[in-house]
């Protein structure tokens, strides 16, 4: 990734930043007790608490375990993959095998491709040519995608069918990898649907749809903009100068340039490295910058961000 001159020869090497990650990651492993803990005792107190607190509470702590699992495939709180495998493989967000997620984020580590449709796994846009064959509905999805309301509502409905798709498609491709990681899914899915309706009374319809599918929206919102199309890939990617709570939840995912430059460092160490070099970060990224997750709110609740519309290919080009 090529940035501005005077960050380049500030910022820490790639090598430093994994180095600053080295010990015991204790900002992580709190995260893991609280969201872990979280979840346990809010799901525990469920027929003692009102549903007014444990539901928003427990749509939150799935949210976070999200973010948490974001933090788990980029090598944290160890260094041993097979570990921050088990800590990531429960099924509280329901809806994404870890292993699907993790593959699937990693291919978007590729910023040289971010945002480019058919390629880029995480991408919102389409091409001009898939978008001129689309019908009524499927232009007023890809076109509510890119608002916040939209993204919270409709996201996570186009999110998770095209995730469970990979239960056909993927063994073409992955064979027994893919049988081996929906099984296991599937199976811990199972057991905690199970065990929440036996030993919590929570239904697991009101759990997949009244919990883990509005924690995705909200895990969603994070991503709402954070890339857009443009010649330089530094500058697809954001800055949102988030309030604390947000930079909790998200665990400063937000500062996405940070992360996308530096995707090993740790994600208590991003703040830091941001403040450092603002300026040259916001040189690199072409001041691609949201002042808080209120201001995207207030401003895309209902009017779209950009054009879903991929303005990187000429009309009549392949998809």
């Amino acid at each position: 990734m090529t940035l501005h001159t005077e960050f380049q020869r500030s910022k820490p090497t790639p090598q430093a930043a994994r180095a600053s990650g080295n010990g015991f990651e204790w900002p992580t492993w709190l995260v893991v007790l609280a969201v872990y803990g979280g979840w346990a005792g809010l799901v525990l107190g469920y027929r003692s608490l009102p549903l007014w607190l444990t539901w928003p509470a427990l749509v939150v702590v799935v949210a976070w375990f999200m973010s948490l699992q974001h933090e788990l495939l980029h090598g944290h709180p160890t260094r041993n993959k097979a570990f921050n495998r088990l800590l990531g493989l429960f099924p509280m967000s329901a809806w994404y095998p870890y292993d699907v997620y993790r593959d699937s984020h990693l291919a978007h580590h590729r910023d040289e491709l971010l945002t480019t449709p058919g390629i880029d796994p995480e991408s919102n846009y389409v091409h001009p040519d898939v978008y001129a064959r689309m019908n009524l509905w499927q232009r007023f999805r890809v076109w509510a995608l890119r608002t916040v309301v939209g993204r919270f509502l409709v996201g996570p409905g186009v999110t998770i069918p095209a995730v469970w798709k990979d239960i056909v498609t993927g063994v073409r491709g992955r064979g027994w990898v893919c049988v081996r990681t929906w099984v296991v899914h599937i199976g811990l899915l199972a057991l905690m649907l199970w065990w929440l309706d036996k030993a919590a009374g929570i239904d697991p319809w009101w759990y997949l749809f009244g919990v883990a599918y509005p924690a995705l929206g909200l895990a969603m919102l994070r991503s709402f903009n954070e890339h857009r199309p443009a010649a330089i890939p530094t500058q697809r990617i954001v800055v949102n100068e988030a309030a604390w709570p947000w930079q909790l939840l998200f665990l400063n995912n937000n500062f996405h340039s940070v992360h996308h430059d530096l995707p090993g460092l740790a994600w208590y160490r991003i703040p830091a490295a941001y403040r450092a070099n603002r300026d040259a970060y916001l040189a690199g990224n072409g001041h691609y910058l949201m002042p808080g997750y209120g201001h995207v709110i207030a401003r895309y609740a209902l009017r779209p961000v950009d054009s879903p519309i991929h303005p990187g290919f000429g009309p009549g080009t392949k998809p």
